[in-house]
């Protein structure tokens, strides 16, 4: 049985008691098993990490950045190994593990550009014979706690900009399919990394607090659940850090009556049911405005839902894969089971899918729920699985005030060839990431990710320019030579006339 060990100092270590299964959610059968570490292991990291961070930070910028240089290389003569990796433990189709490598590799394209990122400014004369200017150093020791549904993407939406920043990094991945953060050092390293700059740590809730109470580590990035986010938040506050918590999300599309149906239908299919719907950025919930708006779409969604090729990601012509446990399949199709007691409309049923073949995996068929409303258990949770549910609205504006009610406000969109309301959307509505005829509104690397209310605990979104000032903190320094200086001393605050 394949061993995925911890690695710190660039050594990978295998040795200890606790163990946790890894499976191939296709199969369900185990296909590795992880080492689980504790405040000793997550100590040990951080005193490689401090050792190493303090050569790293004086390394300068364009030379840490030449790695990522490298490491856009690495990646993408390796992309199809990196695909891989992701969908033997996660599940999803070899394509979308693809997207997933390309848009990791945004992050690190714009990581490349650390040198002009990271330049400080300067004022002369701010006062007579005073100057002053400042700088962005780094933190120290950072880590970052990432899910399981993006294994190589979100790992890189922190690492490369903390790294680039002159920060080293504790990784500790979802202990469901961690064999993509070991990949990702190994790759780092190819690329030129010093050892100890980036160190993996694997395991469960003990790890995540060893890491939050620990004193020598300066801040935390993660993304998870909402429950998880806020405890995350809290706790690594308390402990001094700096923290940015992504949480989950209950993501609304609305549909007006001007939309090109077969647009907004085939954006639905590919918002809601791919990646099986294990996405913090995926449509839950479409809002068609108007009965007859809604039944024309429901109309249109459900044959193409009932049509989509479900399979493993060893089948080139999969659309959609398995879910990542067991026990995340059972919960979602109690939830189906809940929603339609509840008086959703089961348009689509996908639960009780035979997979030939594959009767072990994980499987859920893609699932089309009709006349959910706010109040259900299948509205106000987030699912986290291959579930569309359609909350109709009388008007564009119950459809507004439907999202904005919401606790959520990770992503939205709106799909319309009006203008007007278009504009009058993206600024009356209370999201994070909005899309206008855009399903799933993830802003390109050399932007930033965050939601907003209970999708988001912090002051900072992830990578791009909001990276840098997560990562660093800032020093301005004030400057004043003896030469012309009177003798006396001043008592009055200082101004731009002293």
């Amino acid at each position: 049985m394949n061993r995925i060990g911890h690695i710190i100092d660039g050594k990978t270590l295998t040795e200890g008691a606790a163990t946790g299964p890894v499976f191939n959610p296709a199969t369900g059968k185990q296909s590795a098993e992880v080492m689980f570490g504790d405040a000793d292991t997550v100590d040990a990291a951080v005193s490689a990490a401090r050792k190493a961070q303090a050569e790293w930070a004086k390394t300068p910028p364009a030379k840490r950045a030449s790695i990522m240089f490298a490491m856009r290389e690495v990646m993408t003569r390796r992309r199809d190994e990196i695909a891989e990796t992701i969908s033997a433990e996660h599940g999803k189709t070899h394509d979308d593990a693809l997207g997933e490598v390309t848009r990791a590799l945004e992050v690190v394209e714009f990581a490349c550009g650390a040198p002009h990122l990271l330049k400080g400014n300067f004022s002369r004369d701010v006062a007579g014979g005073v100057d002053t200017h400042a700088d962005r150093e780094p933190l120290g020791v950072v880590a970052g706690i990432t899910p399981f549904n993006f294994p190589s993407m979100v790992p890189l939406w922190m690492v490369p900009m903390a790294l680039v920043c002159g920060n080293a990094f504790i990784l500790k991945p979802s202990e469901k399919d961690p064999s993509s953060a070991n990949l990702i050092h190994d790759m780092l390293s190819e690329a030129g990394l010093p050892a100890g700059v980036l160190n993996v740590v694997h395991g469960d809730k003990q790890v995540v607090d060893a890491i939050l109470d620990h004193p020598d580590i300066a801040a935390v990035s993660f993304v998870g659940s909402t429950p998880i986010a806020e405890y995350v938040y809290q706790r690594g506050c308390v402990a001094g850090k700096r923290v940015q918590a992504l949480g989950g999300a209950k993501n609304h599309m609305i549909i007006m009556p001007d939309a090109d149906l077969d647009q907004a239908a085939d954006a639905l299919l590919g918002a809601g049911f791919g990646s099986a719907g294990e996405r913090c950025m995926a449509v839950s919930v479409a809002v068609p405005v108007g009965d007859e708006t809604a039944n024309r779409l429901v109309e249109n969604l459900a044959p193409r839902v009932r049509a989509m090729k479900i399979g493993p990601s060893t089948d080139s012509e999969a659309e959609m894969g398995p879910l990542i446990t067991a026990a995340h399949r059972d919960r979602v199709a109690r939830l189906i089971g809940q929603g339609e007691g509840e008086g959703a409309e089961v348009v689509v049923d996908g639960r009780g899918l035979n997979m030939q073949g594959y009767g072990d995996g994980y499987w859920l068929g893609g699932t089309l729920l009709d006349r959910v409303k706010p109040g259900m258990s299948v509205y106000d949770e987030e699912i986290f699985g291959p579930v569309l549910s359609v909350a109709r609205a009388k008007s564009y504006d119950d459809a507004v005030e439907m999202i904005s009610a919401n606790p959520y406000a990770n992503g939205t969109a709106i799909f319309t060839r009006d203008g007007d309301a278009a504009r009058d959307f993206t600024s009356r509505i209370k999201v994070g990431m909005v899309g206008v005829n855009v399903p799933i509104p993830v802003p390109v690397g050399y932007h930033s990710f965050g939601g907003w209310k209970r999708s988001s605990f912090g002051a900072h979104g992830i990578y791009g320019p909001e990276a840098i000032h997560f990562y660093t903190r800032l020093k301005t320094v004030t400057t004043r030579w003896p030469t012309g200086i009177r003798a006396g001393a001043d008592f009055k605050f200082p101004t731009m006339g002293s």
